[in-house]
């Protein structure tokens, strides 16, 4: 049997409207010719010595943990998880929940904003005939998908509430993951919310479900659409900085075939 491998992250990218503008990753590039000067003083070997005169390539990077497709840990959300304990920062969530079958909740028709309930999400488990088990990963298909690096992006697509979050978290999913800027519905339509009811709660509520039950959660997926709603598996390591509230994380779905 023949495996499939599909990219299901972002490339970080210099100019790309991915965060706000404070937030954007600025990428700098050493190309050949900086590195042999660098092999020079680090190694004595003199550029003319070098193979062709070249030396290492190489990057610079000015980024957050939570540029590109990263891993949010429990640490982010909240100082505590499962109701009192310290969070867990991305170099303590446990191995064995980055990787597991996958489940795909294709929520591309729901309106910009809308904060998705337990109801939608077993109405989709209903419509694609499955029952969640512990373990697995569940990754949200929404509107935003598709406007990755427009300008409209993080305005896009819908995001997933408290109860949506607990209804998966409570059924043993530990890692779930969104095509969105965000786990949570953007900002600018929460702001309404809390400006219309003034309930303050509004804010991030599907994040600070982790508060009552641990969990991570991917954002800034890609290519959702290109997969099944079941049968195929998530492999989803983030990079292990420690202490740190995420890590970038290249999250590759596996299929079957």
């Amino acid at each position: 049997m023949a495996r499939r491998f599909i990219d299901i992250s972002v490339a970080l990218k210099n100019g790309i409207k991915s965060d706000p503008p404070p937030l954007l990753p600025q990428i700098t590039y050493r190309d050949h010719a900086f590195g042999a000067v660098e092999f020079e003083h680090m190694a004595g070997v003199p550029v003319d010595k070098q193979l062709e005169g070249a030396g290492p390539a190489s990057e610079e990077c000015v980024i957050t943990t939570h540029n590109g497709t990263h891993m949010d840990a429990p640490w982010h959300y909240h100082p505590t998880m499962n109701r009192g304990e310290r969070s867990w920062t991305i170099d303590e969530v446990p191995l064995e929940w980055c990787y597991g079958p996958g489940v795909k909740l294709d929520f591309r028709d729901k309106p910009d904003g809308h904060v998705c309930t337990a109801k939608d999400v077993e109405d989709e488990l209903t419509r694609i005939g499955h029952e969640l088990q512990p373990g697995d990963i569940v990754l949200v298909n929404t509107a935003a998908g598709a406007r990755y690096g427009e300008d409209d992006y993080m305005v896009r697509g819908c995001g997933m509430g408290r109860e949506a979050t607990l209804y998966l978290t409570s059924r043993g999913v530990r890692v779930t993951g969104i095509d969105a800027w965000g786990w949570d519905a953007p900002f600018a339509y929460t702001r309404k919310r809390i400006e219309q009811t003034g309930d303050y709660s509004l804010l991030w509520e599907g994040h600070k479900a982790g508060v009552e039950q641990a969990y991570c959660h991917i954002e800034k997926l890609a290519n959702l659409e290109s997969l099944p709603s079941t049968g195929f598996e998530v492999s989803c390591f983030p990079v292990k900085v420690e202490g740190a509230s995420a890590g970038w994380c290249r999250a590759v779905a596996i299929l079957n075939d």
